[in-house]
């Protein structure tokens, strides 16, 4: 394939599952709007110093946009992606005598549903001392309703880097489950940002090798609500 049609649908995939339409991310990288898309078409021989700009925008390394990872070029965030409510989406579980606190979400976030789990979180953390919990979050499933795995949409990243600077206050550890290596890049800049990149660590791989990896750094032997799947 020629190698600037190649780039260009890389472009389009990591754009499409953070949700951001042309327009959004030519903004975010300080480019004109015909510019992105005749890149994304493969019509222009992108420069190093608009990669760069590409992959800042899209929070993501330099190196991750030449990976071998591939994902879906739907657009992910419309509305179709919501129609359940968080309420089912989003569960939690506190082991009091291991001071574990894990939480799951299944499909995609919007801002409010940020909230909300903040809310709810750091209302169970306001019970202990500083840096008294683990925390152990599952992402697997954030999955669009394509049942293609999407990353945090550019409100949900900036929701998330507030509350993981709150969260930090009370944690010691935080060990996140990714749905694709994109997410770990993601994640990696979100923790960056918030200022806990030292005490987070994101996980992806064979789905039985990744749950044994985060129950040996969390010190478990299993998690009543994260397990492997069968």
């Amino acid at each position: 394939m020629n190698i600037r049609i190649e780039f260009g649908n890389r472009i389009r995939e990591l754009r499409a599952r953070s949700g951001m339409s042309q327009e959004v991310l030519a903004h975010r990288a300080g480019m004109d709007r015909s510019y992105l898309s005749g890149v994304e078409r493969g019509l222009r021989n992108i420069s190093l110093d608009n990669i760069e700009r590409l992959a800042k925008a899209l929070n993501v390394s330099i190196s991750y946009m030449f990976a071998v990872e591939r994902l879906s070029d739907t657009l992910a965030y419309q509305p179709h992606d919501f129609t359940v409510p968080i309420s089912e989406r989003f569960k939690y579980h506190l082991d009091s005598d291991k001071r574990i606190l894990s939480f799951q979400v299944s499909g995609l976030l919007n801002g409010q549903h940020v909230d909300h789990m903040s809310k709810t979180l750091l209302g169970i953390c306001n019970a202990f001392q500083k840096e008294e919990l683990s925390v152990f979050v599952d992402h697997r499933d954030m999955k669009a309703t394509d049942g293609k795995p999407a990353v945090y949409s550019i409100e949900v990243a900036e929701k998330a880097v507030l509350f993981q600077q709150e969260l930090t206050t009370y944690s010691n550890k935080v060990v996140v489950l990714c749905n694709s290596e994109f997410m770990v890049q993601q994640m990696n800049f979100v923790t960056a940002t918030s200022g806990i990149h030292d005490k987070s660590i994101h996980l992806f791989d064979r789905d039985k090798d990744m749950i044994g990896k985060a129950y040996e750094l969390l010190d478990i032997n299993g998690n009543d609500l994260i397990q492997a799947k069968a």
